[in-house]
């Protein structure tokens, strides 16, 4: 029988042959020599303790998971400071990489500060541009708050701009008019002096008046789309499998294709398949609609080579355009004058409790309604301050799991670190 390449690479080794040659001297059966066991067993797929690297990497990844600050608070925390300390460390390294793009943003800074601290007529108009770039700027970082972590970030629509929309909306139908005048809007809404009579007020002049935070919205979440598919695609290229859970979920869902039963697995084939043949036109139609399927859209083309503009200006279309102008007139139609008076009357219907929790509601909508008039001596209600307090506290309680959770990922995200550095040591042994 021929000796396999290992051993008959190891028997050209000179060490090899001496040790070889000393055996046959005094007699002894003559074998190659193994290679040391950690390596041999690793090649197995085992390590040598006798655990596969399936088992291995399904433990590792519970006890990452496990690392949250509920449970374990000061590794959490330590983790997430050295996992900061090593972001920090590699945007100062690739900003020191591009140079030139760091010196061309400093000089249009410096620029815009001697505009802006320079008195002129000029300066209505530099304060008008830095109120709607401030204003847009908003919009679009809560739109990538929402989108980004594949469906896990902030809810800001429900949060934000829901709320913004439904104001405007009651204000519009209560003012009859959407000429609110600026300042205070958009802090505070003031309906204006001379009142439209008669006529009402269009469902496009309320559309109009919240377009452009519904679009910087929109455009905030087809951003946060970008990270899955950079990351994707360079995977691909490159050849090599990113440190990233839910890639590799991806691989698996792709490789379970023929098999998958559940229909949430088979909702996401379906997204994804989309997405790969019909290109511009399904992930525009996917990023069109409420879809939380969507998330894995930049994964998908980021896996499958989409060209960059293809995937990008597919679903700033679709998220910043149609899918907005839909949520809006959901928004609108659901909070017009006439549909939300009906919505307290049907409360004061519902038995035990109806007529307690109608009395808040209305008095909340007449407060309300004494603002936007801003009559001088109008006193508080006690059911805004209840509903007021209520849905103050629903939102610090979700911004700060949201921030919690920022927390955990990247404490966990060291923690893979430090088992990825452990693995490699241990390949090297």
């Amino acid at each position: 029988m021929e000796p396999s390449s290992e051993n008959a690479e190891d028997s050209q080794n000179p060490l090899v042959q001496e040790e070889i040659g000393a055996m046959a001297e005094h007699g002894t059966d003559c074998e190659l020599p193994q290679r040391r066991t950690g390596s041999k067993e690793q090649q197995n797929g085992k390590f040598a303790d006798g655990v596969s690297v399936a088992e291995r990497k399904q433990r590792e990844k519970e006890d990452r998971l496990g690392l949250v600050l509920w449970k374990k608070p000061l590794v959490t925390l330590h983790y997430f400071f050295l996992e900061t300390l090593i972001t920090l460390k590699d945007w100062t390294w690739k900003l020191c990489q591009r140079k030139g793009a760091v010196f061309s943003v400093l000089v249009l800074f410096a620029v815009f500060s001697m505009v802006y601290s320079i008195e002129g007529a000029h300066q209505k108009y530099v304060q008008y541009l830095e109120k709607k770039f401030l204003w847009c700027a908003y919009w679009v970082g809560l739109g990538v708050l929402s989108s980004v972590g594949l469906g896990t970030g902030l809810h800001t629509f429900l949060l934000y701009l829901g709320p913004h929309i439904a104001s405007v909306t009651l204000a519009a139908y209560e003012c009859n008019s959407v000429d609110f005048p600026e300042p205070p809007y958009p802090e505070q809404i003031i309906c204006p002096q001379d009142e439209m009579v008669g006529g009402g007020i269009s469902l496009w002049a309320i559309i109009s008046k919240v377009r452009l935070e519904a679009c910087m919205w929109g455009a905030g979440t087809a951003i946060g789309e970008l990270p899955p598919y950079f990351m994707a695609r360079a995977a691909r290229l490159s050849g090599t499998e990113p440190d990233d859970e839910d890639y590799e979920e991806f691989e698996e869902m792709l490789e379970q294709a023929e098999s998958a039963q559940d229909f949430a697995t088979r909702a996401k084939l379906a997204v994804q398949k989309m997405v790969q043949k019909v290109g511009f036109f399904g992930i525009l139609a996917c990023a069109s609609i409420p879809n939380p399927l969507f998330d894995l859209a930049g994964i998908t083309c980021g896996h499958f080579l989409v060209p960059f503009w293809t995937f990008f200006g597919a679903t700033l279309i679709g998220k910043a355009v149609i899918k907005m102008h839909i949520q809006k007139l959901f928004v609108i139609i659901t909070f017009s004058k006439h549909i939300v008076e009906q919505m307290v009357s049907l409360i004061g219907v519902v038995p035990v409790l109806g007529a307690s929790l109608q009395k808040p509601f209305s008095d909340y909508l007449e407060a309300q309604r004494a603002k936007l008039h801003h009559r001088a001596g109008v006193g508080t209600p006690a059911g805004e301050n209840w509903l007021s307090w209520l849905f103050e506290k629903v939102v610090i309680i979700m911004v700060c799991y949201f921030v919690c959770s920022i927390v955990n990922s990247m404490a966990q995200s060291y923690a893979k670190r430090m088992q990825s550095k452990k693995y490699s040591e241990e390949k090297t042994k």
